[in-house]
């Protein structure tokens, strides 16, 4: 049987159907060619994809190559998205992860100190999702676990590494805002505020 498709064809269609990132070497060894060939064809995708403003990127992540919505897609994948809400993250999930992501390797403790709640049942979630996972252990009192990030957090964010994360600094406010939410606070007095 003659092979009549061509090696960009073959590597679109295992990536559309692929619910995990694949690797280079996997798609190569599917697609029995060179892993170099793959790599450069898979570049030339994301380039074709980028120039034809297609609604899909081809993006490269932490632990493989995946098909994804085109950034400005954003608003019409977020509405599809949203028509079942069922396995998103709650507000407090969210939070914690963010600790995690920002502050790794961090143990419960260090971040229901944080947050200032208890993040056992968060913690617990996270882990159970493929979020975070265990890092090691602190070498202080009972030896708590330290957690961090996994690849599979990276990919559902979109990102080849921790590096990519936007700086911190960009989600605080800035030294002025401090001072007035202070003297605001200073104000108002400790049995106004309650």
């Amino acid at each position: 049987m003659r092979d009549e498709f061509s090696l960009p064809q073959k590597v679109e269609a295992m990536l559309s159907v692929a619910l995990e990132p694949v690797s280079v070497e996997e798609l190569a060894d599917v697609a029995e060619v060179e892993a170099e060939d793959v790599a450069r064809v898979l570049v030339e995708l994301r380039e074709e994809a980028r120039e034809q403003r297609r609604g899909f990127v081809f993006t490269e992540l932490a632990s493989g190559w995946v098909i994804q919505s085109a950034p400005e897609m954003a608003p019409w994948v977020t509405r599809f998205a949203n028509r079942d809400v069922s396995h998103r993250l709650s507000s407090a999930a969210l939070e914690t992860l963010a600790i995690v992501a920002y502050r790794q390797p961090v143990s419960r403790a260090q971040i229901s100190a944080l947050r200032g709640v208890n993040v056992d049942g968060v913690t617990r979630l996270l882990e159970q999702r493929g979020y975070i996972e265990e890092r090691g252990r602190a070498s202080g009192p009972g030896q708590p676990v330290l957690y961090g990030t996994t690849e599979l957090f990276l990919d559902r964010l979109g990102l080849a590494s921790l590096a990519e994360l936007p700086p911190i600094e960009q989600f605080m406010p800035g030294v002025e805002v401090a001072r007035e939410i202070a003297a605001d606070l200073a104000v108002i007095g400790p049995e106004e505020a309650s």
